[in-house]
Parts: structure tokens; sequence; C-alpha cells
């Protein structure tokens, strides 16, 4: 079901729900998702103030200013398809590139599929990647799972991973958690800094969780493929007011007239146990990833 709104004072906003998760995006400006969670209950995502629009956006990487900075205060098309709904912003004029994104809220359960689209809409090839970041609500820790441990028995010569590290970034600060099969990333409303990880995830996942909910999102790690940041698919910004839980996908030349997909997958549960380790990620996260 999708039913035109208002929401956050602007007046053209559109909701689509089924009996457990609701989802509000606009065509005022974006391509943006400005509200996610239960029926009835605390939005998932943060919004700033004052008229500040967080929530969930599409952005390219490799990140670089001005050019991953272009505003998306001016309005969408907004068009409903038969399963979707799709938000399709005006071509950048300083950058040729054109973001869109299709949003489907599945029927009956927690399943929210969105597809993040680039295009080269201008005279010469670009390399670029979609990047989707999610701005989660204050008080939680993102999770990142690590490629499973094998013993050191003269087989298992190379690399599985890699960690990237910003060069703001302390390792030592406690709002980092390495553990042997998962990272954990804190938010913190008392933070002095941010800081900000990047991983290899391949195994096709990422989580939220925050006040009991999780929000879990699922994307497809291509191997063999160049991705930006060192290597990153995954990656987690954290500072005092949120945590911004980011996926990427490969780097792709794009001739004008292409474009570069991205799908992310999003789940959200409730009543589920603060994880502090990686016994508790194993016991009460692990189950709700989809197989």
């Amino acid at each position: 079901m999708v039913e035109k709104i208002a929401y956050a004072d602007l007046p053209n906003c559109y909701r689509s729900s089924n009996e457990v998760v609701e989802l509000i995006a606009s065509s005022d400006l974006g391509p943006r998702i400005l509200h996610f969670g239960f029926v009835g209950q605390q939005n998932e995502f943060v919004q700033t103030q004052p008229r500040g629009y967080s929530g969930h956006r599409l952005w390219h990487a490799p990140e670089a200013f001005p050019r991953s900075y272009i505003p998306d205060k001016s309005p969408v098309e907004f068009h409903l398809h038969k399963k979707f709904f799709s938000l399709t912003q005006p071509t950048e004029i300083e950058t040729g590139i054109q973001k869109e994104i299709d949003i489907s809220v599945t029927p009956d359960n927690n399943h929210v599929t969105v597809v993040h689209r680039l295009y080269n809409r201008g005279l010469w090839p670009v390399e670029i990647a979609p990047w989707a970041i999610s701005a989660m609500a204050a008080g939680g820790k993102a999770i990142f799972p690590l490629p499973p441990r094998k013993p050191a028995d003269g087989k298992n010569l190379l690399p599985t991973t890699m960690l990237a590290v910003w060069e703001y970034s302390d390792l030592s600060d406690p709002r980092v958690k390495i553990g042997k099969n998962f990272i954990m990333l804190n938010q913190d409303t008392k933070a002095a800094g941010p800081l900000k990880i990047g991983v290899m995830d391949t195994a096709n996942w990422a989580a939220y969780w925050n006040k009991s909910h999780l929000f879990l999102k699922t994307f497809e790690y291509k191997k063999g493929l160049v991705y930006p940041d060192l290597g990153s698919s995954a990656e987690a910004y954290s500072a005092a007011n949120l945590l911004e839980l980011e996926t990427i996908a490969p780097l792709q030349l794009l001739q004008p007239g292409e474009s570069a997909v991205h799908i992310e997958n999003w789940y959200l549960f409730r009543d589920v146990p603060e994880p502090f380790t990686d016994a508790d990620i194993e016991k009460h996260v692990l189950p709700l990833v989809p197989t």
C-alpha cells in the first residue's frame, strides 16, 4: 500500500507499509528515504534539525569534495509501479550523474527491497560506484561479520579480508570492538569526534542494533571486482548524533548512457538482546540473517 502524506514539513511524501513495517519517502527532495520502522513506532533513522533531512540516501563513490556533496534538496520524480515506486533525481549539473531509487515493501513481513541506480548522463566515461548510506538513530551499534577463522596449517596462506581506517579514526577508541568473528562499532553521543571504518564484507550483510531492534541489510559482495576505499564493501561512520551504516558496490566504468545498480534488502526485528560479544551475535543475530 502506498499513500500520499505530509511528513517532516514536506507536503509530498509517500508512505508504503504492510502490517509490520512502514517506510516514508518524499518527492520534495532526494532521492531519500526519511523514515523506516515498525508501524506506529520510532524511526530507525535519524532526523537532523532544523529542516535537516537525513534517513537513507544514495551517493556515488569514491568520496570526493565537492562531487560527492552535491545537495539533494531539489524535487524528484515519483512514479508508482505495480510492485514498487521509484524516485528519480534530475541529472546533477555538476557531475552529469543521475540518481534513482526503487522501493518495494514486501506485502506481509518485515522485508524491504531498495534498488539504487546511477546513470551517466554526461559526455565521457566515469568510474563510479553506487554508495547506499543509512543514517541510523543514536544509541546503537553496527555489526560486521568477518570471514570464518581457520587454523594455520600451511594451507591458509593468504589474507581473507581487510580493514580500512580513516585518518581521523583511532582504533583504540572504546567504540571499536574487534572480535574473532565480528566487528562492532558503537554510536556514542558523548564522543569527542567521528570515527570511520570499512571492511571487505564478503558475508553479504551488515546490521545495526538499537533499543532492542535490529536493522539488518543484505547485499551482494562480488568477488574479484575492485571496491572503493581500499576494498571496502561495507562501512560505518560513528559521530555524536548518528551512525551511518553504509554499503558500496564495485567500481564500474560507466560509458555515457550506462547505469550502475546496487541492491539492498532490509529486514527489521524486535526484541533482540543487545550484543556485547561474538557469542551474543552468534546466538541472537546470526539466526536472523537470511540464507
